[in-house]
């Protein structure tokens, strides 16, 4: 007879934890480990260095903070763990991860960023802290004015490293490491793996366990994709229609510019829907502030552009919109990784205009899977060349069959 026995999945208690990051994961609700903390975790407690691939909200920064914390509970309380990350959200939330984790056991964390004062980081970093999570800049200069001593670091992670060489950043991350001890851990997380960050691997890390979970261009399973055909003109009047007549808790909308963003958050805020922008204009503690009503539940609608397509940990996200196609594949892979994090589900729909057909086509290309259309009368353009379903996957109301 077959083999019949259903295989249980790993738990934190299995991967070798110290007990106060044991406390601290009960505490959170956790007992499962999502596939690449299970497979980075216990080889990043060993001390190699790792090369973590996997897409977003597939739990990469649990997969380095718990091992940084595991090893910091012992030893000389000086700076040893850095984090370097592509923006100031992401800081803040690898810094909110370290609190978390770490609030059963004695150890400090900062984030550095720029956009706002250097007084108070600079007074942290001074008094001494146990890790520091930055963006590049704002850490050279910081490392400039003789604020920070790493003389004893031990730890390098480099998260979201795909996205920091498009930002620019390799000159930066060069000047850091420069400046820290050639001995250490080093951990490179990523989404993707172009040449560019295969080549930062094979300069600054030794001999690196690769650890890559799904295909790197690969859509998480736990979202469901729709893309609703609709003119350009139309595609606001088309976003307050399914706001209004569906329950959407937390909705994430994306669109290409700034002043897109702009005018549809005066718009859905016009039309009684709770919204705030956030874009590379806004002020940090706009964004701040932002973030923090939308994970407060105080807005429904966060409008971004691609600032926020990566590093936005919000869990409870139910529906991500894609406003505009993005024009690289690998940006709707980041974009909707927003819903459907750590096997929770999730919708991601893509408006798609007349001129972005092809854009769409080569997303399900890269993906290997074509996305239904859904077609809401009075907004398709009539022109549908793909799948044609008769009904939202959830709200069958808004749709109607192809034709």
């Amino acid at each position: 007879m077959p083999n019949t026995q259903k295989i249980l999945p790993p738990t934190f208690a299995q991967l070798g934890l110290a007990k106060e990051l044991m406390d601290a994961l009960k505490d959170a609700g956790y007992e499962h480990p999502t596939p690449i903390q299970s497979e980075a975790i216990p080889i990043a407690l060993t001390g190699r260095d790792i090369i973590g691939l996997a897409q977003t909200g597939t739990g990469k920064t649990a997969s380095f903070t718990l091992p940084i914390l595991d090893r910091l509970m012992h030893g000389p309380r000086r700076t040893r763990a850095l984090v370097l990350t592509p923006t100031r959200e992401l800081c803040l939330q690898v810094e909110e991860s370290v609190r978390k984790y770490s609030k059963h056991a004695p150890l400090d964390v900062i984030p550095v960023f720029g956009g706002v004062s250097y007084e108070p980081q600079e007074k942290a970093l001074r008094s001494g802290v146990d890790i520091v999570v930055a963006t590049p800049g704002r850490l050279i200069d910081q490392m400039d004015r003789r604020n920070v001593d790493f003389s004893y670091l031990e730890i390098l992670v480099l998260d979201e490293a795909d996205r920091m060489l498009d930002m620019g950043f390799a000159p930066q991350i060069q000047k850091v490491i420069e400046q820290i001890p050639r001995y250490r851990q080093t951990m490179l997380f990523s989404a993707t793996m172009p040449p560019e960050v295969e080549a930062l691997g094979r300069k600054y890390l030794r001999r690196p366990v690769v650890v890559q979970v799904g295909r790197r261009s690969q859509a998480a399973s736990t979202v469901t994709h729709a893309v609703y055909p609709v003119r350009k003109e139309r595609k606001t009047e088309l976003l307050v229609d399914l706001l209004t007549k569906s329950h959407h808790d937390s909705v994430l909308v994306f669109t290409r510019t700034k002043h897109g963003a702009d005018k549809i958050e005066s718009e859905l805020q016009r039309r009684g829907i709770p919204a705030a922008a956030m874009h590379a204009d806004k002020s940090q503690p706009q964004r701040i502030r932002a973030l923090e009503d939308f994970r407060s539940n105080k807005i429904r609608v966060l409008v971004a552009t691609d600032i926020a397509q990566r590093g936005l940990d919000i869990d409870g996200i139910s529906h991500v919109i894609n406003y505009d196609v993005p024009q690289a594949p690998e940006d709707y892979v980041h974009r909707i990784g927003r819903t459907g994090r750590a096997a929770t589900t999730g919708d991601a729909y893509t408006f798609m205009s007349p001129d972005e057909i092809g854009m769409v086509r080569t997303i399900e290309r890269e993906i290997n899977q074509e996305i239904p259309r859904i077609s809401v009368p009075g907004f398709d353009f009539g022109t549908v060349a793909a799948t044609a379903v008769a009904a939202h996957p959830h709200d069958a109301s808004l749709t109607a069959p192809i034709a």
